[in-house]
């Protein structure tokens, strides 16, 4: 049995210890806003915090997570300056890698909140969108700093 912390609430899971964590989200959890994208940490769906760092949860193995507090994007307020910005630019096409690159918007903001956009670019250079929204992701993440030095205002 391994136990694991997401979003603030304790689960005790019975999974082989070398189980992606990934799968364990989403078949165990049942929080399916982490997608499943290429399996091998290079395109940044499958996003999470784990002590509040971007890691790719295809790639992390659950015992590697036990004990850390892991947040998926559904631990993400709606009130989030990034989800805010995210909406008020209309960044998502498609959607599928949006809680990724907004799991790794959160991450980058926490350790730098006034990002340059060569900041931005290498901290979101792991994260692909078939959609080619970079720079609305960009423009969302300067607008996001911007509400958060405000104090959370748009």
């Amino acid at each position: 049995m391994i136990s694991l912390d997401v979003n603030g609430k304790i689960y005790n899971i019975d999974v082989s210890p070398d189980t992606p964590l990934l799968w364990v989200i989403r078949e165990h959890l049942e929080l399916h806003g982490t997608k499943f994208g290429c399996g091998m940490a290079q395109c940044g769906a499958c996003t999470v915090h784990i002590d509040g760092k971007a890691r790719r949860s295809c790639q992390t193995r659950v015992k590697d997570a036990a004990g850390k507090k892991i947040t998926t994007i559904e631990g993400i307020p709606e009130e989030h300056p990034v989800i805010k910005a995210w909406v008020e630019d209309e960044v998502p096409q498609c959607g599928y890698c949006q809680p990724g690159q907004i799991m790794s918007a959160v991450a980058l903001l926490k350790e730098n909140p006034e990002p340059t956009d060569n900041d931005i670019d290498n901290a979101m250079t792991g994260n692909l969108c078939r959609c080619g929204t970079y720079q609305r992701i960009r423009r969302s993440i300067h607008r996001a700093s911007k509400m958060m030095a405000e104090g959370g205002k748009s």
